[in-house]
């Protein structure tokens, strides 16, 4: 049988800003109980009382904050360079069967270019070409007979280089994303390979998501 502890439970887990704030103890308990109340009553299916609720949240032990875990401060602190590249176009394309045989014509061009900025992702149904701006009319040309879901001029890359045991880490990208939600930066885009990550943003976000990056590594 379902708890009022075990509601809290569920939605703190849904709600991981939730959670760390009381994990740091800066958080109004009477006030986040009264917000509870509605959805934990219709959970249980009966009235519930915001003293009940209070007193799950005060139980409630969160896991050990991500932050304070030494293999997470090592590999925060052991972050290598930011990379910014601006002037970056993105090309969303359907899949098809002549899409790869099209993008090895854009490759060649790339490949006697070494300074422009190149990113390939193929999903299910869709592709997408991120590439240095000037290159723009050429990939138009050679993909002119795809079929385009969108395009996106204007945009900037930001690139963090990550330790080589970044992938055994547990929620390393989280610290990343919740400094970019909290100032406010939308992301259009991201990239990863194992010891990379970028983060597409357009132009008016670049500087704000570049100060927002430097946080986390400081």
């Amino acid at each position: 049988m379902k708890t009022v502890s075990n509601c809290v439970e569920d939605i703190l887990i849904t709600q991981p800003y939730l959670e760390e704030a009381l994990s740091r103890n800066i958080i109004n308990f009477s006030a986040l109980a009264l917000e509870l109340v509605e959805p934990i009553s219709k959970m249980l299916k009966k009235d519930v009382k915001p003293g009940a609720i209070m007193m799950a949240l005060r139980r409630y032990n969160p896991p050990v904050s991500l932050g304070n875990s030494i293999k997470m401060k090592r590999v925060i602190q052991n972050l290598g360079d930011i990379t910014v590249r601006s002037n970056l176009t993105d090309f969303t394309v359907k899949n098809s069967t002549t899409l790869i045989d099209n993008h090895a014509k854009i490759l060649e061009r790339i490949n006697k270019e070494e300074k422009l900025f190149y990113a390939f992702t193929r999903g299910i149904h869709e592709s997408n070409i991120v590439v240095s701006s000037s290159l723009k009319d050429f990939v138009n040309t050679h993909l002119e007979n795809e079929i385009f879901i969108a395009i996106q001029e204007n945009l900037s890359a930001i690139s963090i280089n990550l330790p080589q045991d970044n992938s055994k880490i547990a929620g390393l990208y989280y610290h990343f994303f919740k400094r970019l939600a909290w100032e406010g930066i939308v992301l259009y885009e991201v990239l990863s390979t194992t010891n990379e990550f970028t983060i597409l943003v357009e132009d008016e976000f670049v500087d704000k998501a570049f100060a927002a990056i430097k946080r986390v590594k400081s």
